[in-house]
């Protein structure tokens, strides 16, 4: 497990500490255990620190936090747990280490679309999957997601494991709209125009388009403003270059959408430093350095995404309920399995 903490700095001895901590709460810091990244986020606890005086001490990892919360009980000292997935989210609501998120700025602020219908979560940005085309050979400009599954494309698709978590949120939003056996049949065809059995994250996709290996990549938007910009590794440059942005929707529209959220922790030590927190993060100061930060999408209306992002067109997002499309994620992965989609086209 990754973790980089400011405030724990090693499991086990660092759990007498955490203890202690949250016996000895003062009210002018908040505890945040997260799976986003420190350098998408650090900057937005800096400016809150510095406009309110509050302390956020944060444990970054990516994996089992959830759990952590939970085997810390009564004791732990989490106020705030930030996630990015909406399936993780409600798997921690289930898990019972939530408690209502209850403000009127917070309500005012998010769509209800992004907010949990009981309150204790709420989403803080979102991102849409959607398909990089080749500029030279892929001339359509409006696509489906259906489309994956049209023989027009055999042989000409790319896309990571449809295992991971990104590519199981998309069949269990094709499940909510199509049902699990239509879903069956999409993703058989799918996996037939694939050019090569999944493999790659969401930019080696892109730099297959880039490459000629396929014609159609799918991946997360946030990864055009990733590549667009990195300096570090310019090749990538010319990936995103390579690539025209098609958003595609259901039959009955809209973009499938995931999101980062907040959920506050049921026995949180500084439930109103924390609750402060939620307010600043989907105020319109932090939500536009988000879009700056990370290339997603404001969950508040009238932010707007930063330019590279808002100029790959409208998004649409699709309006199903992220607790529904959980619902379907144990289903979306048997289905990847059951076809064998990992195993690649002809299989």
């Amino acid at each position: 497990m990754t973790m980089s903490c400011n405030w724990v700095p090693r499991l086990g001895v660092g759990f007498a500490m955490v203890v202690a901590t949250a016996g000895a709460a003062a009210a002018a810091e908040v505890n945040v255990y997260t799976y986003r990244e420190q350098p998408l986020i650090q900057p937005i606890f800096d400016q809150f620190t510095k406009e309110t005086g509050i302390r956020v001490n944060v444990v970054f990892s990516n994996k089992g936090l959830e759990e952590r919360i939970r085997a810390e009980g009564a004791a732990s000292p989490a106020d705030l747990f930030i996630a990015v997935d909406a399936a993780i989210l409600e798997k921690a609501k289930a898990m019972g280490i939530g408690q209502p998120i209850k403000s009127a700025a917070v309500d005012k602020a998010v769509p209800a679309q992004f907010r949990d219908h009981d309150g204790t979560w709420v989403g803080l940005t979102y991102r849409a999957r959607i398909f990089y085309v080749s500029k030279e050979r892929v001339k359509d400009t409006s696509l489906t997601y259906a489309d994956l599954a049209d023989p027009k494309w055999k042989g000409k698709l790319c896309v990571r494991s449809g295992q991971h978590p990104y590519n199981i949120a998309l069949i269990a939003s094709m499940i909510t709209h199509l049902g699990p056996d239509k879903t069956e049949a999409w993703l058989k065809g799918f996996k037939q125009n694939l050019a090569a059995k999944p493999s790659g994250n969401d930019r080696s996709q892109v730099k297959a388009v880039y490459s000629g290996e396929c014609d159609i990549g799918v991946g997360n938007t946030y990864y055009y403003g990733l590549m667009a910009t990195n300096e570090k590794e310019p090749e990538q440059k010319e990936w995103a270059k390579s690539v025209r942005v098609v958003m595609p929707t259901f039959a009955s529209g809209g973009s499938h959408v995931n999101i980062s959220g907040a959920l506050l922790a049921k026995n949180a030590p500084n439930r109103d430093a924390a609750l402060k927190l939620v307010e600043f993060m989907v105020g319109g100061e932090a939500q536009k350095l988000y879009a700056e930060l990370n290339f997603e999408y404001p969950v508040v209306a009238g932010v707007a995404p930063t330019p590279l992002i808002a100029d790959l067109g409208k998004l649409e997002a699709d309006k199903a309920s992220f607790a529904e499309i959980a619902k379907n994620r144990t289903k979306a992965s048997e289905l990847v399995d059951k076809v064998g989609f990992d195993d690649g086209p002809g299989s």
